[in-house]
């Protein structure tokens, strides 16, 4: 069903999906704001992709959780603890139905 504890999990082998223009837009605008000289443009990019980076880890430990990995397989693959991504993520999915 899940990834074995000891085992190291292998990355997902689907094909990525087809990028919207909206959001290649969206992308090439933040890349302009991580490589602007203003630092108020250029922290303000930094606040966007703490918020990216949030978002897509909640989005992969759901999938990952889903698909029947364990709290360890998930925690060695983003490369912390396991305490840490359980305290992180259980209580969250737990509110909204996905974990007992």
């Amino acid at each position: 069903m899940g990834v074995p504890e000891e085992s190291t999990p292998e990355p997902a082998r689907s094909a990525a999906p087809a990028r919207s223009a909206e959001d290649r837009g969206a992308a090439a605008d933040l890349l302009g704001q991580v490589t602007a000289r203003d630092p108020a443009v250029g922290l303000g990019a930094v606040v966007a992709l703490r918020r990216l980076l949030e978002e897509l880890e909640r989005l992969h430990v759901d999938n990952a959780r889903d698909q029947g990995w364990t709290w360890q397989s998930i925690a060695s693959a983003l490369q912390v603890s396991r305490q840490s991504v359980h305290e992180k993520h259980a209580s969250r999915r737990k509110a909204t139905g996905k974990e007992s």
